[in-house]
């Protein structure tokens, strides 16, 4: 009896906490906040881009994968795809004066020099690098080359900032030359694999090949791999790859209608909702959504209604993780209590990841600067640390490990920027090669 007493209790307290942070959330609405919505995005961005300046691996100036600050962790080991989201995160501290012009024009002289002399396959970087070195570090046991994925992502941020300094001085000119001839050598085609399929294939490695045989199928992260693949100048893909490979001959289409919100993609293993949010962030960190349509999507609309989704089944909380609320949302692949996972409604594990809500701004600003500010004015120090906001907590288990992860870290920055000022997305929009890829796949 004891023990069903406690239970009881135990679940009434909790209740009771729920309802707390929840008038709290509400309550920090009304009240006149200490910062105004501008000077907080400010500083929130100027915060989490010193992961990727100060944080910068010394040698390389890449991003690290991960930085921890209760743990110990590899600091050698660096990210492509997280660096091209720092790559964007150095313009960004250019335009917003966190750091003057000739001091990001050095950092990614540094960067792309690093990346002449880095282990490629066919054009094509891996999943990680040793920042010491320029040697690929395997990413798993048989992952130890190429990985088409993340080199979009890293292109996709060495673009704009082609794009950027292209009309510069000469030494800004030649940084943009030495980004266009590494983006002229990354053999797209070349990645539909042994049999030259019609679909791109995500893994090659020098010596098991083909073996992963991973498909780059939608609907996932992965758009802006079709649109770098068909814009390519010297080995682009046909639009048969993209209609056959990516979209599945027009299978992708017609996804679920949740909270009211239609999604016209069926997101790949997420039935009902839509999956972790990154998926609208990743490819759309250049990739500009705002009336991007093809036959099978209006890109924006399946954006945002993920987005929503995501927020109303935090709000309706099914399983009642504690916390969740109108101002603490968010689900999206992080650390999470134990080891790393996915988050999703699917796969909903009680953590919230910061990046998933604010990365989310251009989405659905109102709801994401209520995300922000709670973050930062109800859970303060046990969620802000160097680098802003840590990569993920969880209310219920009483956990805020102090790590960071450089494929969070970066959204963050551009997304709020493209909020305020769509930066990113003129830039990479601005390139013919791109403006080209997509009017050739019928967006």
């Amino acid at each position: 009896m004891n023990k069903i007493r406690w239970a009881g209790l135990l679940i009434l307290v909790k209740g009771l906490f729920i309802s707390f942070l929840a008038l709290e959330c509400h309550a920090s609405s009304i009240l006149k906040s200490k910062l105004s919505d501008e000077t907080l995005m400010t500083m929130v961005q100027k915060q989490t881009f010193q992961y990727f300046w100060v944080g910068a691996e010394p040698v390389s100036g890449m991003a690290p994968e991960r930085i921890h600050f209760d743990s110990e962790y590899d600091a050698n080991i660096v990210t492509t795809g997280g660096s091209g989201f720092g790559i964007m995160a150095v313009l960004v501290g250019i335009e917003r004066g966190f750091i003057t012009r000739k001091e990001g024009l050095a950092r990614l002289e540094k960067i792309t020099t690093w990346l002449e002399m880095a282990d490629r396959f066919h054009g094509v970087y891996p999943h990680w690098l040793f920042g010491n070195t320029g040697k690929v570090r395997p990413f798993s046991s048989d992952d130890n080359g190429g990985d088409l994925v993340e080199t979009s992502f890293l292109f996709q941020g060495l673009l704009c900032v082609r794009q950027y300094f292209q009309n510069g001085n000469n030494r800004e000119k030649k940084l943009a030359g030495k980004i266009d001839k590494l983006w002229k050598e990354v053999e797209w085609d070349w990645y539909r694999g042994e049999n030259k399929g019609n679909v791109l294939i995500w893994h090659y490695s020098p010596n098991f090949a083909w073996k992963k045989n991973h498909k780059i199928q939608g609907y996932n992260e992965c758009l802006v791999t079709y649109v770098l693949a068909a814009s390519s100048p010297t080995f682009p893909i046909s639009p048969e790859v993209y209609h056959e490979g990516w979209a599945k001959k027009g299978e992708i289409a017609g996804g679920p209608t949740k909270y009211g919100y239609e999604l016209p993609l069926k997101h790949s293993g997420s039935p009902g909702y839509g999956g972790p949010l990154f998926w609208a962030h990743y490819s759309f960190m250049g990739l500009d959504p705002r009336g991007l349509k093809d036959k099978y999507a209006d890109y924006w609309k399946n954006n945002q209604n993920q987005v929503l989704i995501d927020y109303q089944y935090c709000i309706e909380n099914p399983k009642k993780y504690m916390g969740y609320d109108s101002c603490c949302w968010g689900l999206t692949a992080s650390y999470s209590v134990k080891g790393y996972s996915a988050h999703k409604p699917e796969n909903d594990r009680g953590v919230i990841s910061p990046t998933a809500a604010l990365a989310s701004m251009p989405y659905a600003p109102k709801e994401s600067l209520a995300a922000m500010r709670y973050f930062y004015e109800k859970l303060g120090d046990k969620l802000w640390g160097p680098y802003g906001f840590y990569d993920a907590f969880s209310l219920s288990e009483g956990w805020f490990p102090k790590k960071y992860l450089a494929i969070d870290q970066g959204p963050i920055i551009v997304m709020i920027e493209n909020y305020r000022s769509g930066l990113l997305w003129k830039l990479f929009m601005s390139s013919s090669e791109v403006k080209q890829g997509l009017k050739k796949l019928g967006f």
